[in-house]
């Protein structure tokens, strides 16, 4: 769920004509046909590939009951993309009613008449999809992703929602997800550092009764107050067929599809009929400064101006406004605030909806040098000015150009990033295909235009001023307060009275029945080649033509594991002092030379490796690997970099120990490794750590372990893997400089039982972990087999123990378990966020399904399940380039043939019920697990001494 952001797209003519449709035939269809459709389907407009545009090809239907169909045939894999969008989101809702859409993206899970509780999502997995539904100000959208033979299932499910979801709402479902909702809003707003920022922002952008006035969450005394038949109205209001689009991309057959839409969805009758919201722009008579006291370290600011709505003339211009002032190093936004030390982060954006678009300014405030947002806000204006002196140059353009051009390719990668952009795109403006479109208007943007809405929209006009600032120091604002919510006015809210009735439909065919699979597709591990060479680097590369893009994964194993304990955050600090300043460049010319091709060259040290990842556009490898090759071997090591950089990473680190799930993983590492051992902090170090850390320490780091000696690059892309050695050369002929990774020392004995309480006060919710330590990854021994006994305990969404805390009990948004394994180290871990005055029983359900699971082990039915999911999942593991380079760096990492997958797909099938029960009688018994508690102790100490542990107080090292 998420305020919804139009994705800003442009793509150059001249490169990328038809790339889209590389799977299509050439021609372009421009006058539809209407033969040999099922009665009742309109062929509404035909979509083809071209020459000379860019295009994502499609057919669009239109059936009897106003569903609109968009078919988009993908035949690269053998998987499909399922998304059904309704024009509704909160912008619908009513005040004093908000909330309901969203709640709706819950109840959408719960069962329709076809479709018992829960059984929507076990279906999925079990067919190897994955799904979700999102809910944001404009529309809610359900999608599957699932091999190619389970189509019809799915289209079956989602017309099972639709059109019979009303006699299943039950007033007990209502309170159930009720619950969850609030533990929702719980997790990811009022315990979050800043999770009020969206909703305090757009209480005082916006006039009071907007539909943009409240969240997508919404209030949550809106649903105590209404009744399960309010909800019911609102679904019956919006979520007919006439108010949807149906769009389905990948391995399909149009005709096939067509028929089954219609015979699922074509007796759905029509919802009332639904008009396009009014666009008004939203202006303000005066500055609104608004402080919003919260549970952080570092302060933020941000400025928000009203401008126009997606896809206005002004809206381009706009954006690149956005990025010339704060988008990447090359912006003013970055000069003025993050380089000089006065801002953590600051950016510029523009996001967008169908009624209206802001304009952001944003940073958080490094307390070493700016003690007062006031000081920020002046030079939020400082850079205004200086924006407004300088004007917009030539490379401004460009780079904001290439740069969406850019992001668009690479996002429409998958069958998935392109039926969400044509059900988006269709949703919002009746045409599915807007790439095009977007390529005029984005390109002709001119300087012209750039300094003309910043008169209009930007320069002296009012604005929301919001002050973020730690409890208790109100005086860190920017300015008083000068604006207060109104009050909601809601005395004359009616809730329904009248029971509101499923509607009948009337079918030919027994909707109750389940349509089978067909005829699992054939899946194959990609091909790849591997070379190696003598300095220790090993290259492995992967041709795909399906775009125009190369992805590139540097990786130097050892990363944080080097770091002296006393130093740690050694590897991660110097893999940023890499992203910084260049022998020979600035970092803002290094910036502008990457944003002008459309690449990113990031330095990382995460986990076990040091990586680089490089993206780029085909037709520019060759100069972003002379880019890389420059940043690789002549980094500049500046004092200025350094000082800056710490800094920031100091301030960093205390703002992280604000959330509550931090401090909860470091108290898990701290008892599963010890003191004494690197692992057990985090990859960034520690504030204490940091502090030991000197710029010569950088620089021997560096002349050490930048080394080929332990190092692979994975290549995934469109690229000529001949040649591709000789563009590589830089790295293969490096000369190899060996090193060595220290054993751990020994680890902790984990002792009694008990529960470790780390205090967070004013916690609005505790962070539970339950865990115990275990094997390092293998691929088919005994911790690949836990993950398999592990699928019905809590691998899943749909599995036992998120199915009892979140569905019916409703102590947690979300929980589960997982065998987690890496190189060398493994642990189990069973994890929650749970109600506050639940803290306690939703522990002790968490140990009492491990020690239920432990002793009488899965069912058969779960076997199976697990079998299904595992197996039939093939189709979506190698679709994109992303996928395939995981997959690829999964191989060099664990030392693994491709042949891997066949093993344990063989495994998966021949497994019984017996060896698996057997693991969880061995592994499972939850008196050899600790728990972890991040929370109020004030509030839970007296509820976590009902549960027969000793609670033990910890302070965890930051």
């Amino acid at each position: 769920m998420g305020k919804f952001l139009v994705v800003k797209k442009i793509v150059i003519l001249s490169a990328f004509a038809g790339f889209l449709s590389a799977c299509q035939p050439t021609n372009t269809v421009t006058q539809p046909t209407t033969t040999n459709l099922p009665t009742g389907v309109t062929l509404v407009a035909e979509h083809g590939a071209s020459d000379d545009q860019v295009r994502i090809p499609y057919k669009k239907y239109r059936l009897a009951n106003g569903l609109t169909l968009v078919l988009h045939e993908d035949h690269s894999d053998p998987l499909v993309h399922v998304d059904v969008t309704y024009h509704v989101g909160s912008a619908r809702e009513e005040v004093g009613k908000s909330g309901f859409a969203h709640f709706f993206e819950h109840m959408m899970f719960q069962g329709s008449k076809n479709v018992a509780d829960d059984e929507h999502i076990k279906i999925v997995t079990e067919a190897g999809g994955s799904m979700n539904g999102t809910t944001n100000s404009d529309r809610t959208n359900y999608y599957e992703t699932v091999p190619a033979n389970q189509l019809e299932k799915m289209m079956w499910l989602e017309a099972d929602r639709m059109g019979f979801l009303l006699g299943s709402v039950t007033q007990e479902k209502f309170e159930i997800q009720r619950e969850t909702v609030k533990n929702e809003r719980g997790q990811s707003y009022d315990n979050q550092p800043y999770g009020l920022r969206s909703e305090r922002n757009s209480e005082a952008l916006y006039p009071a009764g907007h539909p943009y006035s409240w969240s997508t969450i919404g209030y949550l005394e809106d649903l105590n107050r209404v009744n399960v038949d309010d909800l019911k109205a609102f679904f019956k209001r919006w979520y007919g067929p006439n108010n949807a689009v149906l769009t389905i991309g990948g391995d399909i057959e149009p005709e096939q599809v067509l028929a089954w839409a219609n015979k699922y969805f074509g007796s759905i009758p029509a919802g009332p009929s639904v008009e396009n919201a009014e666009k008004e722009l939203v202006t303000l008579d005066e500055t609104r400064f608004v402080t919003l006291e919260d549970e952080i370290h570092l302060p933020l600011l941000q400025v928000t101006f009203p401008t126009v709505y997606v896809r206005h003339e002004d809206e381009a211009p706009l954006d690149v406004l956005s990025n010339i002032l704060g988008a990447g190093k090359t912006s003013l936004f970055y000069k003025n605030l993050v380089k000089d030390g006065y801002a953590v982060q600051a950016m510029v954006s523009h996001p967008c909806q169908e009624l209206a678009c802001e304009f952001q300014l944003i940073a958080l405030a490094n307390p070493q040098n700016s003690t007062n947002l006031s000081e920020l806000y002046a030079r939020f204006e400082q850079t205004l000015a200086e924006f407004e002196k300088r004007g917009v140059n030539e490379d401004d353009l460009n780079r904001t150009k290439v740069g969406i051009e850019s992001s668009t390719i690479f996002g429409l990668q998958s069958v998935s990033g392109k039926v969400s952009t044509l059900a988006s795109n269709q949703t919002f403006d009746g045409e599915p295909d807007m790439v095009q479109y977007d390529l005029d208007r984005y390109n002709a943007v001119t300087a012209k235009d750039v300094m003309r809405v910043y008169q209009r929209y930007i320069k002296d006009k009012p604005s929301v001023v919001l002050s973020i600032v730690p409890n208790d120091q109100v005086g860190l604002a920017a300015k008083p307060a000068n604006f207060t919510v109104p009050k909601r006015q809601l005395d004359n809210i009616k809730t329904v009275q009248a029971h509101i009735e499923q509607a009948t439909i009337v079918d030919t065919f027994e909707r109750s029945i389940q349509p089978p699979a067909g005829p699992s597709p054939v899946v194959s591990v990609p091909d790849f080649d591997e070379q190696r060479f003598e300095n220790g680097l090993t290259l492995v590369s992967l041709a795909t033509d399906e775009t125009p893009t190369v992805s590139i994964s540097f990786n130097m194993e050892g990363g944080p594991l080097l770091d002296p304990i006393d130093k740690a955050g050694l590897a991660s600090f110097t893999a940023q002092m890499m992203n910084e300043t260049t022998k020979g460049f600035t970092n803002e010319e290094m910036a502008n030379q990457l944003a002008l091709l459309g690449s990113s060259i990031r330095f990382d040290a995460n986990g076990r490796f040091t990586t680089v990842r490089i993206n780029s556009l085909s037709r520019n490898l060759d100069a972003t690997l002379a880019l890389f090759k420059k940043k690789m071997f002549n980094p500049a090591f500046s004092q200025s970099d350094f000082e800056r950089l710490k800094q920031r990473s100091a301030q960093s680190l205390q703002q992280q120990v604000k959330n509550p799930s931090v401090l909860a993983s470091r108290a898990v590492s701290e008892l599963l490794f010890g003191k004494d051992n690197r692992v057990s902090l985090p990859d960034s170090g520690t504030l204490s750590t940091i502090q030991n850390i000197s710029l010569e320490d950088v620089k021997a780091y560096y002349q050490q372990y930048y080394s080929p000696s332990k190092a692979n690059v994975v290549v995934v892309g469109d690229i000529d893997t001949k040649s591709l050695q000789t563009s590589l050369a830089f790295l293969t002929n490096w000369p190899a400089k060996p090193y060595e990774i220290k054993d751990y020392a020994e680890f902790p004995e984990m002792g009694k039982p008990v529960i470790y309480l780390v205090d967070k006060p004013g916690a609005k919710q505790s962070v539970v972990s339950i865990f115990k330590p275990y094997l390092p990854y293998d691929a088919t021994g005994e911790q690949f087999r836990s993950k398999l006994m592990n699928f019905a305990l809590g691998g899943v969404f749909s599995s036992r123990i998120n199915l009892n805390l979140r569905e019916d009990k409703g102590y947690t948004y979300g929980a589960s378990t997982n065998f987690i394994g890496g190189k060398t180290l493994g642990w189990f871990n069973a994890s929650a966020d749970l109600k506050q005055d639940n803290t306690a029983d939703g522990i002790h359900e968490m140990l009492s399904e491990i020690s239920e699971y432990h002793e009488k082990g899965m069912t058969q039915t779960e076997l199976e399940l697990m079998r299904n999911a595992f197996t039939q999942g093939d189709a979506l593991e190698y679709e994109t380039p992303s996928s395939k380079a995981g997959f690829l760096r999964h191989l060099l990492t664990f030392g693994l043939d491709k042949s891997y997958r066949g093993t344990q797909n063989e495994i998966i099938h021949n497994i019984d019920k017996a060896e698996l029960n057997a693991l969880a009688a061995k592994v499972l018994d939850p008196n050899s697990m600790q728990v972890v508690v991040v929370g109020d102790a004030s509030v839970i100490r007296a509820q976590l001494a009902t549960l027969g542990r000793e609670v033990v107080d910890l302070t965890v090292e930051y």
